[in-house]
């Protein structure tokens, strides 16, 4: 039996295979380990594994958000083995996750945008090259705790629409000091900025919003997207931001003279329909 994760900081999708069907697939909590410690990660892992026999799980291959690199990819493995034994465990980065649900086999320039955001170019087997990835505090864009930091922003500042303010303030009830506290002394701030981007999705069609998206966007595309050469290779977008703000995404990539073949929302499916194939 074979366990495919896609995890990302707010979310993450199970599937749990035989050697040709989906016997189950469920949802969990997400995590980043370069934001999350050992015990936080290990209670995520702990309460999904719940929903399966771990004693059935020969492989286990898990992708994730913040496993870019080996330290962090040895910090998840290790807490994994914790409860899966005798489970051969491999832990790949999300953007890797993102190449194989978008191309499979087949050359292409695989986007993120769910909480956080990255980008890389994919030969058909591997990665080889990565976008410059920052993390929330500088980077992120386009992300969703990018789109929710701005919302924030513009609220307190007072450069959100009167109208708009007021719906912000009948949704969070937010005052200065509750925010600054829960964000800098809370868990995972990304998480909790990007929750603020709900916001956005719930009022797309105000001129505000929709611009405010636009260019959020665009700087995504700059500062992520064009340093991949993207004109002539196959784009595609994998997400909830992406899928959310599909028709906005799509109308930015267009003025830049870039085709986007593909958005998903959730990587599992495709990573499914990977595995089956191998």
């Amino acid at each position: 039996m074979i366990l495919v994760v896609d995890c990302g900081s707010t979310k993450s999708e199970w599937a749990f295979l035989d050697d040709v069907n989906v016997v189950s697939e469920f949802a969990g909590d997400g995590f980043n380990p370069n934001f999350c410690d050992d015990n936080l990660i290990s209670k995520i892992i702990e309460k999904s594994l719940k929903n399966i026999d771990n004693q059935s799980v020969e492989k286990l291959y898990f992708y994730g958000s913040g496993c870019g690199n080996e330290a962090n990819q040895r910090k998840v493995a290790a807490v994994f083995e914790r409860f899966l034994k005798k489970t051969e465990i491999v832990v790949y980065p999300d953007t890797l996750g993102s190449c194989h649900a978008l191309f499979g086999r087949n050359p292409g320039i695989a986007c993120i945008l769910g909480t956080g955001s990255n980008a890389c170019l994919y030969d058909g087997e591997k990665i080889t090259q990565n976008a410059v990835s920052l993390g929330f505090m500088i980077g992120d864009a386009g992300s969703g705790s990018h789109i929710g930091k701005k919302i924030v922003h513009d609220y307190f500042f007072k450069i959100m629409p009167e109208d708009l303010r007021q719906k912000f303030d009948e949704k969070y009830h937010l005052d200065r000091e509750k925010f600054l506290k829960r964000l800098y002394q809370g868990e995972q701030p990304s998480r909790y900025l990007a929750d603020f981007s709900h916001f956005a999705s719930e009022n797309l069609k105000n001129n505000y919003i929709f611009e405010k998206i636009g260019t959020i966007f665009d700087e995504f595309i700059t500062d992520m997207l064009c340093p991949l050469n993207p004109q002539g290779k196959k784009v595609g977008f994998v997400g909830s931001v992406a899928y959310c703000f599909k028709d906005i995404l799509r109308q930015r990539l267009e003025n830049q003279y870039i085709t986007c073949e593909k958005i998903i929302k959730n990587p599992i499916d495709g990573l499914v329909d990977y595995y089956k194939n191998l």
